[in-house]
């Protein structure tokens, strides 16, 4: 096996297992409907689509803006939805 066939099944498998969480965090937002698990899921669901990006263009354009941008917003879902969870009832 090549060092490139490694990377795209390790990637493969990033991919899965955001996925998977994305699931995870599905099935309980569907018992509780609480905003928290609904924000985690489109979080991960945006981290399995940052690597399919990445995997589409090639590894030597892991530094372009765009997949920094679907970083960030991965990572600004997660910070929305702790600090909704965490803001408390409204009044």
């Amino acid at each position: 096996m090549s060092v490139i066939q490694v990377n795209i099944a390790l990637t493969g498998a990033n991919i899965m297992g955001f996925l998977i969480a994305g699931l995870f965090f599905f099935r309980f937002w569907r018992l509780t409907h609480e905003r928290l698990f609904a924000m985690f899921t489109l979080a991960f669901c945006v981290m399995a689509l940052e690597r399919v990006a990445l995997l589409a263009m090639g590894s030597n354009h892991e530094f372009t803006p765009y997949v920094y941008f679907l970083r960030l917003a991965a990572y600004g879902l997660i910070l929305v939805g702790i600090i909704d969870k965490n803001r408390g009832p409204q009044r």
